[in-house]
């Protein structure tokens, strides 16, 4: 007979298997879990947020460089 798969979990240093948590006890690590995932996802995406805003900053700037050496060319 084969060996009974089980899913371990960690929970303050402690190994625990999933399949022996009651009902409840699953549906919290389960939304543990997905918590995580969506927490990783949302750093991601302000990493994203961070890097396009200094972008827009960065061209921002230039912008208003190049529109002062014209207006200073100019006079």
């Amino acid at each position: 007979m084969g060996k009974k798969k089980t899913t371990p979990i960690v929970i303050n240093n402690v190994e625990y298997n999933l399949e022996d948590m009651t009902e409840k006890q699953q549906t919290m690590v389960n939304h543990i879990v997905d918590l995580d995932r969506k927490i990783g996802s949302a750093l991601f995406n302000v990493d994203q947020l961070q890097v396009g805003k200094k972008g827009f900053e960065n061209m921002l700037i230039q912008d208003i460089k190049s529109s002062q050496e014209e207006t200073t060319e100019k006079e």
